[in-house]
């Protein structure tokens, strides 16, 4: 049993690598990179179906492998689509911009790097994947169909979140202002908080005391948190916003849940015509 899980993981990281060598090719070759996120959506939407229909003892797929394969694929098309819309429609994403500019000229080997640190670093986003698609009982449980409500929700509340911030944009009246309607008024980053939320299908999938494996699958949420709130998603990103909007986004900030959606601060009221449109973001 250890092997055989060791040897996914390993699997796993080999496949990751390889695949995000292959979004360094596209970002050096296109000079967007916003394509890195799109193709690292779709590399984790593949390989998590992928292990989800590993075979367990030569056997094939049981209903909760086939259930788990179908999940992690509607949530990877569903996000990679948005983004290679979004991407497809700007010349360059400002985040790795500003890493491409910080890096120079050695800047086409530090985003090697960076990506595959990136690639391998997910490495536990789809081993709980995997774990969860072998709970060792093969019929459905309550579990199960609860954490398909928990990724559903998420998928759902995060293109709700993208749809919204997309209607705000396409208003040219809302040009220069912040988009502080519907989920973005209760969070800065109601897409990335969805997205997180996902992530927690696995572990309400996996946990059981009969299944000691299945607490592995904790690191999926507290990697993703992790690296959405910490790392490659709001820091950067905020730190862009702030170098462009100034004042303007420091008073979104202040009255604004960075993550979790919350009611906003009582005391600060949106100032008339500080409003921006907020860069898009996975």
């Amino acid at each position: 049993m250890i092997i055989s899980y060791l040897g996914a993981i390993a699997a796993i990281a080999v496949a990751l690598s390889v695949l995000m060598a292959g979004a360094w090719l596209v970002q050096q070759r296109t000079g967007n990179s916003g394509w890195v996120d799109t193709i690292w959506t779709f590399s984790l939407g593949l390989t998590g179906a992928a292990s989800s229909l590993w075979p367990i003892a030569g056997l094939s797929p049981n209903p909760r492998q086939w259930l788990l394969a179908i999940l992690v694929a509607v949530w990877s098309i569903r996000l990679g689509s948005h983004i290679a819309r979004r991407t497809a429609g700007i010349s360059d994403d400002p985040r790795y911009a500003a890493f491409a500019k910080e890096w120079g000229v050695d800047s086409p080997r530090r985003m090697f790097v960076f990506l595959q640190n990136q690639g391998l670093g997910s490495v536990p986003l789809v081993f709980s994947i995997f774990v969860a698609a072998r709970f060792p009982h093969d019929a459905l449980r309550i579990q199960d169909y609860l954490g398909v409500l928990v990724l559903l929700v998420g998928i759902a509340g995060e293109a709700l979140a993208d749809a919204q911030l997309q209607t705000f944009r396409s208003d040219p009246a809302n040009q220069g202002r912040v988009c502080d309607i519907g989920l973005w008024r209760w969070s800065r980053h109601p897409n990335y908080f969805f997205e997180w939320f996902g992530w927690l299908a696995y572990p309400v999938i996996a946990i059981s005391l009969e299944y000691g494996w299945g607490w592995v699958t904790l690191l999926a949420p507290v990697f993703m948190y992790w690296i959405l709130v910490h790392v490659t998603g709001i820091p950067p990103l905020e730190a862009q916003m702030l170098r462009s909007r100034g004042e303007r986004y420091r008073d979104y900030q202040s009255r604004t849940s960075a993550f979790f959606p919350l009611p906003p601060h009582p005391r600060m009221i949106p100032k008339s015509g500080n409003r921006f449109s907020e860069k898009d973001h996975a």
